[in-house]
């Protein structure tokens, strides 16, 4: 788990999703994108991992969705705004997204918000 308080955070904060990684996440992010439909996502609640096998996803990304690892999913070449669609299946939110990248919970990520947010340097 990462680590963070308000003014560090030991989480990686530079995903780039360069045209190496866009083609190792492309079946990973056709199947988050898909998920911004009604119907794929009650298909893919109903059997995750069958819905994961038809996209063609690695055993590495299958786990990252199953598991709901928002890091590994952009490690393994998901963008986040196509992650962020996974939130939707779950019906959490952006905040809980932002929240799992710097290992805070929502609460204590909105906390800090409030509170004028993290200060670097």
């Amino acid at each position: 788990m990462t680590t963070m308080t308000a003014t560090t955070t030991t989480t990686r904060d530079n995903y780039v999703l360069d045209l190496a990684q866009a083609r190792r996440g492309y079946a990973l992010n056709r199947l988050l994108g898909s998920l911004t439909d009604t119907a794929n996502r009650r298909r893919f609640s109903g059997d995750e991992a069958a819905y994961c096998d038809a996209y063609g996803l690695t055993p590495e990304q299958r786990r990252a969705v199953m598991e709901r690892d928002w890091a590994a999913l952009l490690e393994l070449g998901a963008s986040v705004f196509y992650a962020f669609k996974l939130t939707m299946v779950d019906r959490t939110s952006m905040q809980h997204l932002s929240a799992a990248f710097t290992g805070m919970s929502a609460e204590e990520f909105a906390a800090v918000m409030r509170a004028g947010g993290r200060t670097f340097g």
